[in-house]
């Protein structure tokens, strides 16, 4: 194996074995400590800080100190608040846990979190490139073991007994801590220095956000936040609905009920096959096929998930899981290149940053708050009386927003592909 494809490997290995620790497992642990009404707000969190921090370390990146270094001192001090936050839980009880000191900690830690999913792929292309690869062949088999750096983590924090506590925040913090370090050791990325002459927008790095000048590109970032909406939704509500069938006898000692958490990986192992598809079908059939296919997922992914229960209803469940590979890696990851192979090379890491933006940031922040106001309209968690009808109405609307974006996004983006190459203009 190419020498340059192991390092990559290991670091998307790391990247997101770091989120895996805790993405599908926290909203459990808030539940346990009282906090379920804010699980939306958690994880809207990272939708927040995304707004602004992917911009900004992808122009400091781009301008200043090299993507790869810039990646490890992102990573070591996200390490710390989340060690921090597992400490705060450590010290208080379940009844004793406050918001605002655990939802600081943890704002934190992902604020400086969230920017690296940008400039980890910066690093990859740069890499790539530098070794002569096409990022579009070579990238969806490296991208894999993200996906099992995923699946490794959230295995090991079921395993261990740990994902319904603050166990999962200390997990978080030791992978950070590794890759952190791990991090300097990463091909060097190149810096534009600012030049005399520049205009304000291109001596600051902000000439990504031209690219809304273009009526395609536009729309492509309008339509990725609209789906970026339903990114976050399973990630904090999956494990909290699926636990909720423990409350009826029928449901309560099944699989899936007593490990949530590797019922849910089977949503990142689809993942892995899924990436290993997306060369042939971006070359085949262009972005725009793509990301409807993606949307059209997310519509099964939801549907499934209100008709499926841990019992004789576990295979929708499955099914629910291996459909959110082709919903979460035909549009992230395919996003992601065709953002890379529209924009120029001296604003790689910023064009990726505003990706970042548009998915995990407006896009996620707007889809989680948005799901907790749903969840709470139809949940009510202080009741004693099982809610899982009630948990399926929220599914059911989630399913029809999907369905409504495909909709108006196959009548709306104009893309004309052809076959021969990666991207065509309009």
């Amino acid at each position: 194996m190419n020498y340059i494809k192991l390092r990559l490997i290991i670091m998307n290995f790391l990247q997101f074995a770091v989120w895996g620790s805790y993405l599908t497992s926290m909203g459990s642990y808030l539940v346990q400590v009282g906090l379920a009404e804010h699980i939306g707000m958690f994880y809207a969190m990272q939708g927040i800080v995304s707004l602004f921090m992917p911009a900004l370390l992808g122009i400091i990146a781009d301008r200043w100190i090299p993507a790869q270094r810039l990646l490890s001192i992102s990573h070591l001090t996200a390490a710390f608040f989340m060690g921090a936050a597992g400490w705060y839980g450590m010290s208080h009880g379940a009844g004793d846990t406050s918001f605002a000191p655990l939802f600081t900690f943890y704002s934190l830690s992902v604020a400086f979190y969230m920017p690296t999913l940008g400039l980890a792929n910066s690093v990859a292309y740069t890499a790539l490139d530098k070794a002569n690869l096409d990022t579009i062949k070579h990238f969806p088999p490296i991208r894999i073991f993200g996906t099992i750096g995923f699946i490794c983590a959230m295995w090991t924090v079921d395993l261990l007994g740990i994902q319904n506590t603050y166990g999962q925040f200390f997990a978080c913090a030791v992978i950070e801590l590794v890759y952190g370090v791990y991090a300097l050791t990463l091909p060097a990325c190149p810096v534009n220095k600012i030049q005399k002459g520049k205009t304000v927008v291109e001596a600051l790095g902000l000439r990504a956000f031209t690219l809304f000048k273009q009526r395609k590109m536009a729309l492509f970032f309008i339509f990725s936040m609209l789906l970026g909406v339903s990114l976050q939704i399973t990630n904090g509500f999956a494990n909290p609905y699926i636990s909720s069938f423990g409350s009826l006898p029928e449901y309560a000692d099944t699989f899936g009920v007593q490990h949530a958490n590797i019922l849910i990986s089977l949503s990142q192992m689809s993942e892995t096959l899924c990436i290993l598809l997306i060369p042939f079908f971006l070359k085949r059939f262009g972005i725009k096929q793509v990301m409807l296919i993606a949307m059209l997922a997310w519509v099964l992914r939801f549907g499934l998930f209100g008709a499926g229960n841990p019992g004789d209803g576990v295979w929708m469940f499955i099914l629910s899981m291996i459909v959110y590979g082709v919903a979460f890696d035909f549009f992230n990851i395919s996003g992601s290149l065709f953002v890379d192979k529209e924009t120029d090379k001296d604003i790689r890491s910023s064009a990726q940053g505003l990706f970042i933006i548009m998915t995990n940031g407006l896009g996620a922040t707007i889809g989680t708050l948005g799901a907790q106001a749903v969840v709470n309209y139809f949940v009510d968690f202080q009741s004693d009386i099982p809610q899982v009808e009630q948990w399926q109405a929220a599914w059911y609307t989630f399913a029809a927003y999907a369905l409504i974006v495909a909709i108006v996004f196959a009548f709306t983006f104009k893309y004309k592909h052809s076959p021969q190459h990666d991207t065509k203009q309009d």
